[in-house]
């Protein structure tokens, strides 16, 4: 028999325990306010009235009304809370990633709400860590741009300009072997840019691995660092960066065969929900789905953010 004590552990299960509202709504709150003590998100007053037919409060220090919403990613969204728990559910335990299409159709949506929606939650999946790795470290880069021959003719036409890597987008990874990793979109493979990256997640004195790319000459001064020539082999002893390639095989393999085409405007996002699944492998999907949830209040992604509207940036809903 299903209660309110009994969290979900599979998306069977997590579809029947949201759909019940008291569940819903009980469950969003003890996540919010995990010490019981209701604060409103504006003013931080515990002062407050509850309205039971409405679900909200009337805070009575900046006299406004609140929601378990407001403050949240969740904010000004008329979505019922249900369907946004089957949609962290979906996004945090699909391996290659679950697109807007797939999710509008599995929760009943529009693409376009499922689209800013997933967007929502990616924010929920940032990292945000500043402990510095210890152990052995692997430090790639990496291309992400579509390839032109699966493009339109005027799409090829606008987003190629060059040959190669023109046009595309450079990622940085960092590794920590058995750990987790970090990623940045970065502007260039310039020394300064790649190690810029490296000593801000790495603490000086780790074992680093790279490949023979010139920028990363010079890091031998504060780390025990090794290069490996791929020209000549791929492993020697503990001298690769197979790890690296290995997420960046997973990142690929959900941007070119789930998400098939992402802006560069976009692409941090996909990149930090792929990293937050990549270092939370060992967990559950509950466990998975939790550690977002905790994660989703002081977060808010607007849709003139997410369209670009106020940079005046090019966007494309995928």
């Amino acid at each position: 028999m299903k209660t309110a004590n009994t969290l979900p552990t599979t998306l069977q299960e997590a579809v029947s325990y949201f759909s019940e509202p008291d569940y819903t709504f009980d469950f969003a709150v003890a996540m919010r306010w995990p010490n019981g003590k209701i604060e409103c998100p504006r003013c931080g007053s515990e002062e407050n009235s509850f309205l039971s037919t409405r679900r909200i409060w009337y805070c009575k220090g900046c006299k406004k009304q609140f929601t378990v919403k407001v403050g949240t990613i969740f904010e000004d969204s008329p979505l019922g809370m249900d369907k946004w728990m089957i949609a962290v559910w979906l996004i945090v335990t699909c391996k290659n990633g679950i697109s807007s299409y797939e999710v509008a159709k599995g929760i009943g949506i529009t693409q376009k709400s499922a689209w800013h929606m997933m967007h929502r939650i990616r924010k929920a999946m940032q990292d945000g860590s500043f402990k510095k790795m210890r152990g052995e470290v692997e430090a790639d880069e990496t291309f992400i741009g579509g390839k032109a021959r699966n493009m339109h003719p005027e799409k090829r036409k606008r987003r190629i300009t060059g040959r190669g890597t023109v046009d595309k987008t450079i990622v940085m990874g960092v590794l920590e072997r058995g750990g987790e990793i970090r990623t940045a979109v970065v502007d260039n493979r310039r020394k300064k840019t790649l190690q810029a990256e490296i000593k801000k997640h790495v603490q000086a004195g780790a074992a680093l691995y790279t490949d023979e790319l010139k920028s990363y000459s010079g890091l031998a001064k504060e780390y025990a660092h090794e290069v490996i020539n791929h020209a000549v082999s791929y492993v020697e002893d503990r001298v690769h960066t197979n790890g690296m390639e290995n997420f960046w095989s997973l990142l690929k393999r959900g941007i070119g065969g789930t998400y098939v085409s992402v802006e560069p405007f976009h692409l941090f996002r996909y990149l930090d929900e792929q990293a937050f699944r990549f270092n939370n492998r060992k967990a559950t999907d509950l466990e998975r789905f939790m550690l977002a949830m905790e994660n989703v209040w002081g977060k808010r992604v607007t849709w003139s953010e997410l369209t670009g509207k106020d940079a005046r940036q090019e966007t494309s809903i995928n």
